[in-house]
C-alpha cells in the first residue's frame, strides 16, 4: 500500500522544487527523501522526477499522482480530526504562526486567552511571514497560519489548502502631536502627500509596496526619508518630527510616544485584510476549530471581524 507520507514527499519537492528543500521541510535527509520517492516510483512502475537544471521536475505520471495526492491527505486531516474528536482530555500541541501585527495583536491574545480557560493545553506560537507560514503548513509543522493575502499567499482554489477571512482593518496615518492634520478632521491620504515618510524595509514585508500602492492611488508618491523594521521604531522616528506613516490597525507603538493615530477618510480608504489558513480537510480538528475560535474572539473592535463561514 502507498504511504501517505511518500506522497506528501513528492508533494514539498513540487512545491520546492528540489529534494534538499523537500528534506529540510520534513527534517529528513535528502538521501531518505530520495530514497523513499524511488520506492514510491517502483511501486507504481513509472519514473515519478526528471532533472530540470539544478532542479527537478514531477514527470507527467507524477503530476497526475500529485492531484490524487491532494484529495488523499486532505482525506486524511478529516480523519485525523473525526478520531480527535473522540480522544477525551487532548492537550495539544496547538501549532499557530503569523506575521509580526498578526501575532502581537491576535495570535498571543488568542493563545492567552485558550491557556486561561486550559491551563493544561500546550501551545506553541511562531512568527514568521506569510511566504514562510504557508512552508510550515505545507509541512506539517504549525496547524493555523495567520496571513496576508498576498503574492505568496495561496490562492483560494488551492486543494492543500483552506483559507477563510478573518477580519478587515483600516489603515491610519500617523503624525506627531500638533501636526497640523492631528487637529484636522476629514483627513485623506492625499493631503500627507507634500510630508516626509517613513517606512518598513521594502524586503522585510509587504507593507512598503502596498504603501506604495496606496499612495499611487491617491494621485502621489510617497517621499520615503526613512526606513525600519519595526513599528516601535516608527513610532520613535514620527514621534521626533522626522515624518509620518501609514500602519495597520492591529500595529501598535509604545504608550509614552507622543504619535497620533489618524483615521482616513474619502474614497479609497486604504485596508488589509487578514485571513486564516489550515490545511485542507483541518479545519474541523478540535483543536485547530477552538485555535480558530479563539482567533475571532480576539479580534479587536478596531478591526472589522470578518463574517463566518
Amino acid at each position: 500500500m502507498i504511504e501517505l507520507r511518500r506522497l506528501h514527499m513528492l508533494r514539498l519537492v513540487h512545491q520546492y522544487g528540489t529534494v534538499t528543500s523537500a528534506a529540510e521541510a520534513m527534517h529528513l535527509t535528502p538521501s531518505a527523501v530520495s530514497h523513499h520517492l524511488r520506492e514510491l516510483a517502483r511501486e507504481l512502475k513509472v519514473p515519478l522526477l526528471e532533472p530540470q537544471g539544478r532542479k527537478v521536475r514531477l514527470t507527467p505520471a507524477a503530476h497526475l499522482l500529485v492531484g490524487h495526492a491532494d484529495g488523499l491527505l486532505a482525506r486524511w486531516e478529516e480523519a485525523l480530526a473525526d478520531l480527535e474528536s473522540h480522544r477525551a482530555g487532548t492537550a495539544g500541541p496547538l501549532r499557530m504562526c503569523g506575521f509580526p501585527t498578526a501575532v502581537a495583536g491576535l495570535v498571543a491574545p488568542a493563545a492567552g486567552a485558550l491557556l486561561r480557560a486550559d491551563p493544561a493545553l500546550a501551545v506553541e506560537v511562531r512568527e514568521c511571514d506569510t511566504e514562510e507560514a504557508v512552508g510550515l503548513l505545507a509541512a506539517g509543522e504549525t496547524d493555523i497560519a495567520v496571513i496576508e493575502p498576498t503574492p505568496a499567499a495561496p490562492p483560494p482554489g488551492d486543494p492543500r489548502f483552506d483559507r477563510e477571512p478573518l477580519l478587515e482593518e483600516a489603515l491610519d496615518l500617523i503624525v506627531p502631536v500638533g501636526h497640523p492634520l492631528a487637529l484636522r478632521e476629514g483627513v485623506r491620504l492625499e493631503d500627507a502627500s507634500g510630508e516626509s515618510w517613513i517606512s518598513v524595509q521594502p524586503e522585510s514585508c509587504g507593507h512598503h509596496q502596498q504603501v506604495m500602492a496606496y499612495c499611487a492611488a491617491a494621485g502621489f508618491t510617497p517621499r520615503i526619508a526613512h526606513h525600519t523594521t519595526t513599528w516601535p521604531v516608527i513610532w520613535a522616528l514620527v514621534a521626533n518630527g522626522l515624518g509620518v506613516s501609514l500602519v495597520p490597525r492591529l500595529a501598535d507603538g509604545p504608550a509614552d510616544q507622543p504619535v497620533v493615530r489618524v483615521p482616513l477618510g474619502g474614497d479609497g480608504v486604504p485596508k488589509r485584510r487578514v485571513l486564516t489558513c489550515v490545511r485542507r480537510g483541518g479545519r474541523g480538528h478540535p483543536l485547530v476549530a477552538r485555535g480558530l475560535r479563539a482567533l475571532r474572539e480576539a479580534v479587536p473592535d478596531r478591526c472589522v471581524l470578518a463574517a463566518a463561514a
